[in-house]
Formats: structure tokens, sequence, C-alpha cells
């Protein structure tokens, strides 16, 4: 019972910090799909995918003795034909002209500066985020659940991860898909205004003990006013979200301390804030995002009328952002707020595109990637991380390469790209960690990765917005 205890306590970014104890259950270059409505995805074995390849802009698999791998439109279950025959075409033109609908993001122009590498990358831009939209459809369920991954303790949907893909749908033009995890999201809310730390594919809540994540609230708020600013929409359109954002942003405005913060709470690290350097004081991991939650609610709420709920809520954001300069800027914004603190990659959730540019936020970035820099070019979790200690996670080197692209450092940007573009397994999906040697050493495709791509790449073709801060 004991090491079962402390497995549950050290799960970490939608994955665990240890492997399974039967092995890796992850183990698969990336999904089957082939179109169709509803869209339906399977793992491919390690073996299939050998000398294996996706056709051009779908989800369809030409194996190495030419056969094809696909789910057929209406099913289910993966099956294997001929290339001659004709649903490999139509599976193909359904996922092509899915893409289509929207934009697939490159990234744009390199910057006149660029040499090297950075100048040949587009073509293996558009290839990443054509695979990492489409993956990203392969793990939403038609329920709009989002899903991590496909594999073992990753096939589930976490709130957090969820926002950022309505963020990615949205930024790339699906808004369809966009609005259906909203949807899916309002309708798995407490009543409290929280969520579970995490779902099944069926929307039902998963219940293994995890404390609810507060951190979510704020990313779910952020994403809601993500889509209503990217799409331009008017406040009607989201009118039947609305409950779920009153009830959201009470919650966190309700929730503030006489300092003004939040209370400690699991974040996207998903460790018990006990065994935090401060387990009286929330993370910066639950402060950041609950103050970005805050905000976007607030303009959410101006642009329905809601005027006291909108000023309410912004006074509840600028009691948050008084307590971070409090706290939390003294001492370089770490993790947690005390002298010497360590730092973490939730330092960029007080930075572009989820706020407003700060020198000595974005000097704390630069604080952050250098502390937590890995020689094979990604980054850990966090400095000194508890985990294994060579082997770099996508997510938060993705987060400090759009902090980079939303802040105008464009170079910088790239270079993070180019290294998560160089480090995809065999059939070119976004993994969620690389291990020293440059080898897949996490579930592959990750959702949270993938969206955080996109974002990237469309950051360096249009201003992504921001959450106003007054």
């Amino acid at each position: 019972m004991t090491a079962l205890l402390v497995t549950a306590a050290i799960i970490a970014t939608g994955g665990a910090n240890v492997p399974d104890p039967g092995g890796p259950g992850w183990a698969s270059p990336g999904l089957i799909g082939g179109g169709g409505w509803p869209f339906a995805g399977a793992p491919l074995t390690p073996d299939e995918a050998a000398g294996a390849s996706y056709l051009p802009d779908s989800s369809v698999v030409r194996l190495a003795d030419g056969r094809v791998r696909l789910i057929p439109s209406g099913g289910e279950a993966p099956i294997t034909v001929e290339a001659s025959d004709p649903r490999v075409d139509q599976a193909i033109r359904s996922d092509s002209a899915w893409l289509a609908q929207g934009v697939v993001p490159t990234g744009g122009a390199a910057p006149a500066a660029a040499t090297g590498p950075a100048l040949g990358q587009h073509e293996d831009y558009r290839d990443m985020a054509a695979r990492a939209l489409l993956d990203l459809r392969l793990l939403t369920r038609p329920n709009g659940a989002s899903l991590a991954s496909w594999y073992t303790k990753w096939r589930y949907c976490w709130p957090r991860d969820s926002a950022f893909a309505v963020a990615a749908f949205t930024a790339t033009g699906h808004p369809s898909e966009a609005r259906r995890v909203l949807r899916f999201l309002a309708r798995a809310q407490h009543g409290n205004g929280m969520w579970a730390a995490r779902y099944n594919p069926d929307g039902t809540a998963v219940t293994d003990g995890r404390a609810p994540q507060l951190d979510s609230v704020g990313w779910v708020l952020w994403a809601t006013w993500f889509y209503r600013a990217q799409m331009q929409s008017s406040s009607g359109e989201l009118r039947d979200l609305w409950p779920m954002v009153r009830r959201g942003a009470d919650h966190l405005a309700r929730s503030l301390d006489a300092e003004g913060l939040p209370p400690a709470s699991s974040d996207y690290w998903e460790r018990d804030h006990r065994r935090e350097e401060d387990p009286r004081r929330p993370t910066l991991g639950v402060v950041a995002p609950v103050l970005a939650g805050l905000r976007s609610a607030a303009d959410l709420a101006r642009a329905r009328g809601e005027n006291g709920k909108a000023a309410e809520w912004r006074r509840a954001a600028q009691r948050v952002s008084d307590a971070v300069a409090r706290q939390f800027a003294p001492y370089g914004y770490p993790r947690s707020p005390i002298r010497g603190g360590l730092m973490d990659t939730s330092v960029t959730f007080l930075a572009p595109p989820f706020a407003q540019i700060d020198d000595g936020v974005t000097a704390a970035i630069a604080d952050a990637q250098r502390k937590q820099a890995l020689p094979n070019g990604g980054v850990l979790p966090g400095e000194r991380w508890s985990g294994t200690p060579d082997v770099a996670w996508t997510p938060e080197t993705a987060l400090f390469g759009l902090n980079a692209a939303t802040s105008g450092r464009t170079t910088e940007a790239i270079g993070r790209l180019d290294w998560l573009a160089a480090h995809r397994p065999t059939l070119g999906v976004l993994p969620e960690k690389v291990g020293p040697t440059g080898k897949q050493a996490g579930p592959a495709p990750l959702g949270w990765t993938a969206s955080l791509v996109l974002l990237t790449l469309s950051a360096l073709e249009k201003p992504l917005p921001i959450p106003p801060s007054g």
C-alpha cells in the first residue's frame, strides 16, 4: 500500500514520473486514423511502424510492405488494405479537407539574422504542425473529451491540457473542435466551479483520490476568453458557456486569502502541495493561471455587459497581481515564494501569451531556462527536478518556445521548434519526453505538446491575444 501511495504522489505533467511495473505501455510511434465522422484513432505498434510513414496530410499509414493501415470512415478498428483500395483515397481526402478548413501554421518567415538549419525548417514545421493537428483531432473524442495521449495512465482528459487544445484548435481555424471541448468542460464542471483532476473518455470523473487542481480553473477561463478573442465571436455565441465562466471565476475570487493568494493546490506537476518548498502557500504554477483566468473572466464579463462581475473579478485579479509582486517578484519568481526558491517553467505563465511583457519576468524566464537546461537541448520541468535527471520534457521546452514567440524573441523560438522537430520518433509525432540520447522516453503523441507547438507556430505568423490586465 505504501508503494502505491508513493507512486500516486509523484504523478507529473500528464503522466507518471515512474514507469509502469509491466514496462512502457506507451511504446508507440503514433496513431492510426482515417477521416470521417466520428473521428477514430488507434495506436500503431512499433513493429508495424518499422519502415512505415504517414501518407501526406493524413493519419493513414503506408506500411513497409506497401499496404496501408487505416480506420475506415464510420469504423473504430484499424484495417490493412492494398494501396489501391478506394477507402485509402477517401480517408486521405477527408483528413486533408479537414486540415484545409483551417490553417496549418509554418511559423512565417525566418528572421534575417538566422543562419544554418533554421532557414530550411519550414517544410519540417508544416509537417510537424499538420501531424500535431491531426493528432489533436484523433485525441479529441466526439463528446469533446480531449485526451492527454492514448496509453494507460495518459488516456484521460485533464482540464488543463484540454484548455490548451481549445486554444490550438482556435488559433488554427478549427472552431467547431474548440467549442466541442469547451462544452465538454462546461458539462463536467462541478457546481462549485471546480473540475476533477482528470476525466475518463466518457466524461465521468476519475475517482483515484487526487484532489482537484486549482490551476485548471484558471486555464479553462483563459481558453474560453482566447476562443472569443481569436474568433472575434459575439458574446451571444458563448451564452451557453457563461454559467461555466461565472462559476469558475466566482470560485477563484472567493478562494483568495487576506494576502490575495489562492489556497495551496497541486498544479501542472501534479505533486502534492505538501511536498513543495513552502507547503503553506500556492506555487507559481497555481497563482499565475489563477491570475490569467480572473483577467480573462473579467474581460468576458465586460463583453457581455455584466459590469458588476467584470469589476468584481478585476479587483480579484488585481489582488492576485499585487500578491505576486510582493511575494514572488522579490525572489526572482521561483516556484515557491521563498528566498533561494527553485525555478520552474511556470514563470512563463506570467508572460505572453498569458500576460503582458514585464522585464522582471522576462529576466526570470531566462534564469529558469538556464537552470533547467539539459545537454540534449531540452529542459527539465524545474530546477533540481526530482524525477529522471537527464530526460527532457517537451511541454516545458515548448512553453519556453511559446513565450519566446509571443515576446518577439523569434530566433529563440525557432531554436526550440527546431529541437522539437528533430526529436520526434519514427512517424513524426510529438512525444512527452526525450531521453539523453535523443530517443523517445514517454508517450507519443502528447496532446499538450501538440497544442503548444501549434500555438508557437501561430504566434510567429501573427500575434496571439493576451488577456487585458486592467
